[in-house]
């Protein structure tokens, strides 16, 4: 039913091209007018239900402290290396003026005031976390209403502010804090515009004709357009985090035209055979559309499984890419074809250009393409039976040795260490970088992340004299500010400095000592209550609860996708060795990037001017989405090993030709994935750089060990079972195999 019904949509689309066109035009249109006026900006949340960074975000909030607002910093050092802001009084004249203009921007609610503490007295002033103890940094620290409050003209009258006012002060200024965390565009457009350029490249080496590698760089530019202005809206109406416009370009981009591809050498195939293109449209859509389909479907449902960990800003996250995923798969089968139908003939033969293409992939002078059998495979596969069939004749060797190359770029797995990238993981080109690195040499590392506890002390006089005490104790606590209290609720809010950087392993233990140890034994049996917030422990509560969560998430998504490939290949052993394979280049991208991140193994090559941990929401995001995209590959190549099968009824023959027959495409395809992904890998966001590194060796290990060595080699050793499905249950599944 499938296959008929996409056999009449494509072919209707490159009957009609112009008309559906036209309607892709309005809608991208219409997406964009929408979202300029109904969109929202992207936000960051990094909490979930029941934490206790949660609880003390409320306890904040209830008291109307300001503190559960945004913030940032200027931090300051005298350009004269001698100087001091205890002695240079042109520098505390200049504090004072910066302090003033600070405070006149808009929203901002409040300003530390450094030279006023210096006024009040030196040790006034370092106590206070204001100037250092050597006098040669400030810090003015700024505070801002909530964020719903905010926008980034905030950030931009920050930054201006900053840009104005170097020429003439005496003073060395840098900026930090939430609102750039917050409100910087995030990495994307350059990075976008590099990976469509080299998908270019690879299309043309590919096809060997500009109009035939133009085509799938058109359909995933309308596709993104639509899929990030859906987005867009989506944020106007909850809060979509800011990774996820750059996700979604990375996953659009790279499925979009991998979508594509697959279906435009369908098309040629049959154009080679002699069918006009309006035929040859719909039989395309129809054989390779049904893959792209059940492909798309998996990278959904893989993301959409996020919503186990119960963490909302990565359940909205995944619906938000899902969406343009959603977009891309609806392109293929309808924008495609019709730009296929409007190409016409032209398409079918590569002309002068393509001839230049075609010898600069063989080394030899390009020749007329020759109209063949589409089942029989391309003539020019024969490099890849030859390795097929190699692999086939010794699959034992291959199939031991591709699993434990793979095992053993997993063992690094086991060093793995969410955490939080601070700014100190930024390249020193950003303000913030500069700021923290200031920051870290006054006052200490920790000062970069402090933490806010917050406290009801529900009637008790002394609790509050008993919890500053205990935490000011604590080896892992710096020092203690002074304790703001609510009249109207009593609850009270301290800020403390860790000893440690935000996304040291010290600063996560010293977070869950506060909890366990510290603050109970403060608190005692009686009503009240104390509860560890900022933005250091809510990301180390989001990497705990992930952690938790990640075994029901992968057995979800595991039991999702056997699912669905033994509903579509009609098989038991065909989709468990579908998953486990999936699984091993899936660890061993853990692998790589526990040793380029955590280990700096190669991290200068993408720009990683220091070591860090892994995001701790990146490595379940990371597997939703790589499962679904190994699946696309999967689906493609056993869709067409299905084919040779039901025609030759011989598991070796149907082996050799089904892989060999789609390798070309898979491997032009992965190149395609992998440029994309590598050109996000470059990005200055450590955060970035992970999603692109991951996603494009992933990528890349899939297609060519996984795909290449130990698919034809266990199917090799499992010979006619690959297909073997129990009677009674193959009665019960509905629909029918894709082939």
């Amino acid at each position: 039913m499938l296959s008929k019904a996409l056999l009449r949509l494509g072919a209707s689309a490159a009957r009609h091209p112009w008309r559906v066109i036209g309607a892709w035009l309005i809608a991208a249109t219409l997406a964009v007018l929408a979202a300029t006026a109904f969109g929202g900006r992207t936000a960051d949340s990094m909490t979930a239900p029941g934490l206790d960074s949660g609880r003390a975000a409320e306890l904040i909030e209830r008291a109307g402290t300001g503190q559960e607002g945004i913030t940032a910093h200027v931090v300051v050092t005298p350009l004269d290396d001698g100087a001091t802001f205890f002695d240079d009084a042109g520098a505390r004249t200049a504090l004072t003026r910066l302090r003033a203009e600070v405070q006149r921007l808009p929203h901002v609610l409040g300003t530390s005031d450094p030279a006023g503490a210096l006024d009040a007295g030196r040790d006034t002033a370092v106590r206070g976390g204001l100037v250092s103890a050597d006098g040669r940094i400030a810090v003015v620290r700024v505070q801002y209403p909530d964020q719903s409050r905010l926008s980034a003209a905030d950030l931009d009258a920050l930054v201006d502010l900053g840009d104005r006012l170097r020429p003439e002060l005496p003073l060395r200024v840098e900026m930090g804090g939430n609102l750039f965390y917050a409100f910087s565009d995030p990495d994307g457009g350059v990075s976008e515009l590099i990976g469509l350029l080299a998908a270019a490249a690879i299309l043309f080496l590919a096809f060997g004709s500009f109009v035939a590698a133009a085509l799938p760089i058109g359909m995933a530019v309308f596709g993104l357009t639509v899929g990030v202005a859906t987005m867009t809206l989506l944020a106007g109406v909850t809060e979509v985090p800011t990774f996820a416009p750059v996700l979604g370009s990375m996953v659009g981009l790279g499925v979009g035209i991998d979508y594509a591809l697959f279906v435009l050498a369908r098309h040629r195939e049959y154009l080679a055979c002699g069918l006009d293109p309006q035929a040859a449209a719909g039989r395309a859509v129809a054989t390779a559309g049904r893959p792209v389909v059940f492909a798309g479907g998996t990278v959904v449902v893989s993301i959409l499984g996020l919503a186990v960990a119960n963490v909302p800003f990565m359940t909205v996250g995944g619906v938000a890419v899902s969406v343009v995923v959603l977009t891309m798969v609806l392109a293929s089968v309808t924008l495609l074809p019709a730009f296929l139908g409007a190409a016409g003939p032209r398409l079918a033969r590569a002309g002068r250009i393509g001839r230049i293409g075609r010898a600069l992939r063989t080394g030899k002078p390009g020749r007329p393409a020759r109209r063949r059998d589409p089942a029989a495979g391309a003539a020019h596969a024969a490099g890849w039976r030859r390795w097929i069939g190699h692999v086939g004749r010794h699959p034992v060797l291959y199939a031991i040795g591709a699993a434990g190359l793979l095992l053993t770029a997993t063992l690094p797995v086991l060093g793995l260490r969410v955490g939080l990238p601070d700014d100190g993981s930024l390249p020193h080109s950003r303000t913030e970088r500069r700021a923290y690195d200031l920051v870290a040499e006054g006052f200490g590392a920790g000062t970069n992340g402090p933490l806010v506890i917050a406290a009801d002390p529900a009637g008790d006089p002394g609790m509050l004299d008993r919890l500053v005490g205990a935490v000011a104790a604590d080896p892992g606590i710096a020092s203690v500010a002074p304790t703001h209290i609510d009249r109207a609720t009593g609850i009270a809010t301290l800020v403390v400095f860790p000893t440690t950087s935000p996304q040291e392993k010290a600063t996560t233990d010293t977070i869950a000592r506060l909890r366990t140890d510290v603050l109970p034994t403060a608190i005692g049996h009686g009503p009240a209550r104390a509860h560890v917030g900022g933005a250091a422990a809510s990301l180390s509560d989001v990497g705990r609860r992930t952690s938790q969560r990640m075994p029901a998430f992968v057995a979800a998504v595991l039991a999702m996708s056997f699912l669905l490939l033994m509903l579509v290949f009609r098989s038991i052993l065909v989709p468990l060795k579908a998953v486990l394979l999936n699984l091993l280049s899936i660890g061993a991208a853990y692998g790589i990037m526990v040793a380029v991140f955590q280990w700096g193994w190669g991290g200068a090559l993408i720009g990683l001017e220091a070591t860090v941990p892994i995001v701790s929401f990146i490595p379940m995001f990371l597997f939703a989405i790589l499962f679904g995209l190994s699946m696309d590959y999967e689906v493609f190549l056993l869709a067409r090993v299905r084919e040779e099968y039901l025609r030759t009824g011989d598991n070796a023959t149907a082996i050799v030709e089904g892989v060999s027959g789609t390798a070309r495409i898979i491997t032009s395809a992965a190149l395609i994935m992998v440029a994309v992904f590598l050109s996000f890998a470059v990005a200055e966001d450590p955060s970035t750089k992970m999603f692109g590194l991951g996603l494009a060796t992933a990528i890349f290990i899939d297609a060519t060990v996984v795909r290449m060595v130990l698919v034809p080699a266990t199917m090799t050793l499992l010979g006619r079972t690959n297909w073997w499905l129990p009677k009674w249950l193959d009665r019960m599944l509905p629909g029918g195999p894709v082939g």
